[in-house]
């Protein structure tokens, strides 16, 4: 398969320098939150081949969708975004940031990315999901299948789990945002989300277990046998499992056909996220430089390129022929899992995605302001007497 996309892509490429030679003494100025250094490194080179010069940095650099936004908002230098998750673009397209403007765009890939757009402004490149796994071997349940509800059911069912340590990060909000799903009340004044959902949440991080700093995301302590059951995200799993080895005595084995692990069949589904590219309006610009970002950004959601992305970072395009040219209709199950990203949440005209958005700052300010997700238990918080809480403050930033 890599041979072939090997070869659509270097077409492509020759296509693409062609088609900008001349604004090719340009760079295109990009900040995304899914640059690590082999993502960046890699766009860096296979765009330079495509005759297009670029600047990015790394995630030594910027770390996290809230980082990316703000620099691109702090420095008013870029020429595109990419990246983010519905929750953030939303706020993009709205005009939250004073200086980040999301221009009038339409890429020649629009009709194939579905519902994952915003019509004439970002388009979605890359699908991901967070999941829940856990060991089906002596490490874990035995045996035993997991099968919830709702992904909160994890706090009652017995077994040991992984929780993040700390409240920010995208990875980390998605997890939340998967948890608390089941408890939406558009009336309740604590950020939209029922008391019962804040006390499954607490039971969450009070009763989890988490590493500290030797944990950064879940796979750690699910493949060191740690734990029985946690949560990570869709893109790096496959390859992570392939590398299991590498940090355990006691492995997760099996990618594709899983040996000793599995997803929870939770009956909810999960939250998906699809990263958008879109441009932004910058001051100085010449025609033919915008002309050049928007090919560049052609060039990069095209089916070809997204499909040698897909390949080489182990994640699912929202471009369908790319999916077609990577996978055919092998789609790995964990993208086959239902979406309640997109279910409308009960009593509003607003999706989960869209909800999730409009509380987001409330619910980080409830989770700092009680204290949630300490990195050490002798740190822990006395669980709060949930019948007495002013939430009219607690869901405002803390001073």
């Amino acid at each position: 398969m890599k041979k072939i996309l090997a070869l659509v892509l270097a077409l492509c490429m020759i296509f693409a320098l062609s088609a900008t030679a001349f604004a090719d003494d340009y760079t295109i100025r990009i900040y995304s939150n899914s640059n690590s250094t082999e993502r960046t490194t890699w766009l860096i080179n296979e765009a330079k081949a495509a005759g297009f010069n670029i600047s990015i940095d790394d995630n030594s650099v910027i770390s996290g969708d809230t980082a990316a936004v703000q620099a691109a908002n702090e420095n008013k230098d870029g020429d595109l975004i990419f990246g983010l998750n519905e929750t953030r673009w939303g706020q993009l397209i709205d005009g939250a940031y004073e200086n980040l403007t999301i221009a009038d765009w339409t890429p020649s890939w629009a009709d194939q990315v579905g519902e994952y757009k915003y019509d004439g402004k970002a388009y979605g490149i890359v699908i991901q999901n967070v999941l829940m796994l856990y060991r089906n071997d002596e490490f874990g349940t035995n045996g035993e299948e997991l099968h919830f509800d709702h992904w909160a059911d994890v706090v009652n069912s017995g077994y040991t789990w992984y929780r993040q340590n700390k409240i920010g990060g995208t990875t980390n909000a998605n997890i939340n945002s998967a948890i608390l799903y089941a408890f939406t009340d558009p009336a309740s004044p604590a950020g939209g989300i029922s008391i019962d959902g804040w006390k499954a949440l607490w039971k969450f991080c009070a009763d989890g277990k988490s590493g500290g700093d030797d944990y950064k995301y879940g796979f750690d302590p699910l493949n060191k046998g740690d734990v029985a059951i946690s949560e990570f995200y869709s893109s790096a799993l496959y390859g992570k499992i392939d590398a299991a080895a590498e940090g355990s005595e006691h492995p997760l084995i099996g990618a594709l056909e899983p040996e000793n692990w599995a997803l929870v069949d939770i009956a909810d589904g999960t939250y998906y996220i699809a990263e958008y590219i879109g441009l932004l309006d910058k001051a100085g610009r010449t025609e033919e430089q915008t002309e050049t970002v928007k090919a560049f950004a052609d060039w990069f959601g095209s089916a070809e390129v997204q499909a040698a992305w897909a390949e080489e970072f182990d994640s699912v395009p929202c471009n369908a022929e790319a999916v077609e040219l990577v996978y055919g209709d092998d789609i790995p199950e964990i993208y086959l899992l239902p979406n309640f990203a997109l279910a409308k949440v009960e009593g509003t005209d607003m999706t989960y995605a869209a909800y999730v958005a409009a509380h987001s700052a409330e619910w980080t300010n409830i989770m700092t302001n009680l204290g949630f997700y300490w990195a050490d238990a002798s740190d822990a918080r006395p669980e709060p007497d949930w019948d007495s809480l002013d939430w009219a403050t607690l869901t405002q930033k803390a001073a």
